[in-house]
């Protein structure tokens, strides 16, 4: 009977370690759900512990304040700098103390105290005209799209876009805000039409002949590269990396933070360690054309066939510093109108 007690303890203390049925994490979730429940469902295979998903276009920071400290949730994820700060400033987060975290994700890419940390990276790229305009010269900068030679040849979304607030947000930080409203000045005077319309459809308009350039994030011309309805936008451009002779690309991020009450705290630290590590990170770039934010990390042989770029090394904190600077200077300068 000893023996086989003595047995049954050292199976036990020998076992992998899974979760208990009761374990789970609640993530409320402004990504998309054919991008994350891969790696949820991977999660839950590993540890045990299930995952529980809200999914949100809109709002979770108004739902997080209503809930209060009855909120389910455990995890944000979300995308832009400006909405992880916006949780922060909130005060519906809270630190998360992870090593494992820390050496996943570069300090550059994460809250000075550990209230946000970012995923993914994407970058604010220049797309050009394969017939009309060619490759960019390897010195061309975002101040260049001010220049008057490309006067009726630029198209972008609204400049109140989040992916466009962080990039004026970043110009300020380096510029000043009387450099970076002339900038808008002459960027708004270089627009083929009003601001309209999400990144791909930049891609389109210069494919039929609108403009000869336009801005947007990476990530979408892969997504293009794949739609058969739109495969022939991307082959009609170049993806441009500007101010690799300067400042470097612009980066933005999706990243993710820990509820202020969460009620699941240990799982959910568990879950942000798992989405910072080699797997998930993998999973990222090969389903979305997001450059992993884990240094070593492979991208897809897709995004990996654009080149290499330097990013900004600006941290993204000091870039959300001047969100309502930007909005004001867009205000100022009337870009959308």
């Amino acid at each position: 009977m000893k023996k086989l007690l003595a047995s049954a303890i050292f199976c036990a203390l020998a076992a992998p370690q899974v979760a208990t049925a009761a374990e789970e994490v609640n993530v409320y979730s402004y990504r998309q759900p054919f991008l994350v429940e891969p790696m949820f469902n991977e999660f839950t295979k590993e540890t045990g512990i299930k995952v529980n998903v809200k999914f949100a276009k809109k709002g979770l920071s108004e739902k997080l304040q209503q809930e209060g400290e009855y909120s389910p949730a455990d995890v944000i994820l979300t995308t832009d700098i400006s909405r992880l700060v916006e949780l922060v400033n909130k005060d519906l987060v809270q630190p998360v103390d992870s090593k494992v975290i820390e050496s996943n994700v570069p300090a550059q890419y994460r809250d000075n105290d550990d209230e946000w940390f970012a995923l993914t990276l994407r970058a604010r790229n220049v797309y050009s005209s394969r017939d009309r305009v060619g490759r960019l010269p390897a010195d061309f900068d975002y101040a260049d799209l001010a220049d008057p030679e490309w006067k009726g040849k630029i198209c972008t979304r609204s400049g109140k876009h989040p992916y466009n607030v962080s990039l004026v947000s970043s110009m300020i930080a380096h510029h000043g805000e009387a450099e970076a409203k002339e900038w808008l000045e002459g960027l708004k005077a270089n627009l083929a039409r009003k601001p309209q319309g999400n990144d791909r459809a930049q891609v389109k308009a210069v494919k039929e002949g609108l403009c000869d350039i336009a801005i947007g994030n990476s990530y979408y011309l892969g997504k293009m590269v794949n739609d058969e309805k739109q495969k022939s936008w991307a082959e009609a451009v170049y993806i441009n990396f500007p101010g690799q002779k300067a400042s470097g690309t612009h980066v933005n991020v999706s990243g993710m933070a820990m509820a202020k009450y969460a009620p699941n705290k240990e799982s959910a630290q568990k879950l942000m360690e798992f989405l910072t590590d080699d797997k998930a990170q993998q999973m990222y770039a090969e389903v979305n054309y997001e450059y992993p934010v884990k240094e070593g990390v492979k991208r897809s042989e897709l995004v990996a066939s654009w080149g290499d770029f330097d990013a900004d090394t600006l941290s993204l904190e000091k870039v959300a510093e001047y969100h309502n600077a930007a909005i004001k200077l867009l205000d100022e300068v009337k870009f959308d109108l």
